[in-house]
């Protein structure tokens, strides 16, 4: 009888913790805006790849690219629910419900790629992310970007003034939609997917672009004249649900952490490896290249700090922290 019990208690036990075991492995969702081929995509899946092999096969990660799930928008709003895990978002959209953030975006903050890369591995751009949790119901686990900022327009812009009036394709969050509209613009947003045929159609005069996405893309065959202004950085953020996140016991939040921090450092690190082969290789279309400095836009400068300064407190700091690391 004693023998019958032992063999049932450790049958038990054993069912127990297969169980828990079970209720531990995932297979976590991952939502990105980016399409197939583009740097965040590829490093979305890399980031999948790891966390298999370090869990050993208990978590994986499925990877939705291309807008799958919806806009950004709706990603946040699935990331808040608990129905989406994860995601890689352009730090807009959560610019747009924490407006500090938006310091970030401010106009010719950082001379470089090299520079903006160390501006936000610095102690004061990563402190802006632990408001995340609180603010959103996100974990904010490291900075990615998408390079800098360049305009391809249809039409030639050769001073600021041409900008007057010009139908921008932006990505729709406030700082950006601001410094277009400071600079006399017609800020538009329109989805990624959507873009080159609004410049075929003539539905935008230009786009607020990076190299990248420019080259990938194929934008030039649409618009034969590009503005080198480096005007701004954007940066992209690897978020993990608030709700998600309370689920995990510690050793799986740092697990999942550390990976996915990783290959958002990677997204730095291969924009800023290839950011001047890219502008080489743009250069080599049959384009008209026009480069400017932050003189052309001094008149929308000075006007974006009178909106954002009140609205983003972080902005001095990071003006501070980035003078820091140009020295």
């Amino acid at each position: 009888m004693n023998t019958l019990k032992t063999l049932m208690t450790a049958a038990v036990a054993t069912t127990l913790a297969v169980a828990a075991f079970s209720a531990q492995a995932r297979d976590f969702r991952l939502g990105l805006i980016t399409p197939q081929p583009h740097i965040w995509t590829q490093e979305a899946e890399g980031f999948a790849e790891t966390l298999a092999e370090r869990s050993r096969g208990e978590h994986s990660v499925s990877i939705f690219p291309a807008q799958q799930l919806g806009t950004e928008a709706q990603m946040v709003q699935q990331l808040q629910a608990g129905s989406l895990d994860m995601a890689f978002l352009t730090l807009a959209e959560i610019s747009n419900r924490i407006p500090d953030f938006g310091a970030l975006y401010a106009p010719f903050l950082v001379e470089d790629i090299d520079h903006a890369v160390a501006l936000l591995h610095s102690d004061t751009a990563e402190g802006l992310l632990d408001r995340m949790p609180a603010q959103v119901g996100l974990v904010g686990v490291g900075y990615g970007m998408a390079g800098m900022r360049q305009i391809l327009s249809r039409e030639p812009i050769e001073s600021a003034e041409d900008l007057s009036g010009l139908k921008v394709r932006i990505t729709p969050f406030d700082p950006i939609r601001d410094f277009y509209a400071a600079a006399g613009a017609a800020p538009t947003p329109l989805p990624l997917p959507a873009v080159y045929d609004a410049l075929a159609n003539g539905q935008v005069d230009a786009i607020d672009m990076d190299y990248d996405s420019i080259r990938l893309l194929k934008f030039y065959e649409q618009a034969e004249n590009l503005v080198i202004s480096n005007h701004m950085i954007f940066p992209m953020v690897a978020v993990i649900s608030g709700r998600v996140w309370a689920q995990l016991d510690g050793e799986d939040r740092e697990l999942i952490r550390t990976a996915m921090a990783e290959h958002a450092d990677n997204v730095m690190a291969r924009f800023q490896e290839h950011h001047a082969a890219w502008g080489e290789d743009l250069r080599r279309q049959d384009i008209t290249v026009t480069e400017v400095g932050p003189d052309f836009f001094a008149d929308a400068i000075e006007k974006w700090e009178g909106v954002w300064a009140p609205k983003a407190p972080s902005l001095a700091k990071l003006r501070d922290t980035a003078a820091e690391l140009a020295e």
